[in-house]
């Protein structure tokens, strides 16, 4: 899935950029602090170097630079690659509904008129489930029937948030059948905590039965 190959690429680079920085910045500072210890009774004034200072200033930006390009380049593969946010109305995509409501969600299959819901209360018996068909796309229509939310998959990295009078989409497709939890990552009130849902992806044949009998997921 390009959501979580591209965070977990972006995570790595920027762990190992801020290490290296890290280890670069606490050697200087010790190579500074040695070469800084005036002998005793020394009372004259250290000298400024400022071809070094603007040296450390270009590497600093140097660096700052590389994180921004790279960020915004794996920003730009998430919004218009095959799976993305602003992929919309993509070929053969199944479209699912999201409503976002305090304190729970709905799905509605806008091919087949089906619709999940819950109440979100208690664990596994009030967790709506979003069912899906693995090697498929789905394209999920976010929004909200009262205040911001935010439909966040921790194991897939993917968020999106989901407005009043607002519809934001995403298009995912699973490779592999599991099931994972989904939760509102946006505070919107007292049962907040509570607002979770689980993702379940399963092959094909088994979604078709689940569509046509109401078979439990």
């Amino acid at each position: 899935m390009v959501f979580l190959e591209v965070f977990e690429r972006i995570f790595t680079f920027e762990i190992v950029v801020a290490a290296a920085v890290f280890v670069i910045i606490l050697g200087v500072l010790v190579v500074a602090l040695l070469l800084s210890r005036k002998p005793s009774g020394d009372k004259r004034k250290r000298d400024s170097h400022p071809l070094i200072e603007g040296i450390y200033a270009l590497l600093l930006a140097g660096v700052a630079g590389v994180i921004v390009y790279v960020t915004a380049s794996a920003h730009q593969d998430v919004q218009e690659g095959p799976n993305g946010y602003q992929v919309a109305n993509q070929a053969g995509a199944i479209p699912v509904d999201v409503t976002a409501f305090q304190w729970c969600w709905r799905f509605d299959y806008a091919d087949t008129a089906k619709s999940v819901t819950g109440t979100c209360r208690e664990k596994d018996a009030g967790l709506p489930t979003l069912v899906v068909p693995t090697g498929k796309p789905v394209e999920l229509r976010l929004t909200s029937s009262d205040v911001i939310h935010s439909l966040w998959i921790p194991d897939k990295a993917v968020k999106l948030d989901a407005f009043p009078h607002q519809t934001n989409t995403v298009t995912i497709t699973f490779d592999e059948e599991g099931r994972w939890l989904g939760r509102c990552a946006e505070f919107c009130g007292p049962y907040h905590p509570s607002m979770h849902f689980y993702v379940k992806a399963v092959s094909p044949q088994e979604y078709e039965q689940w569509q046509q009998q109401g078979t439990p997921a």
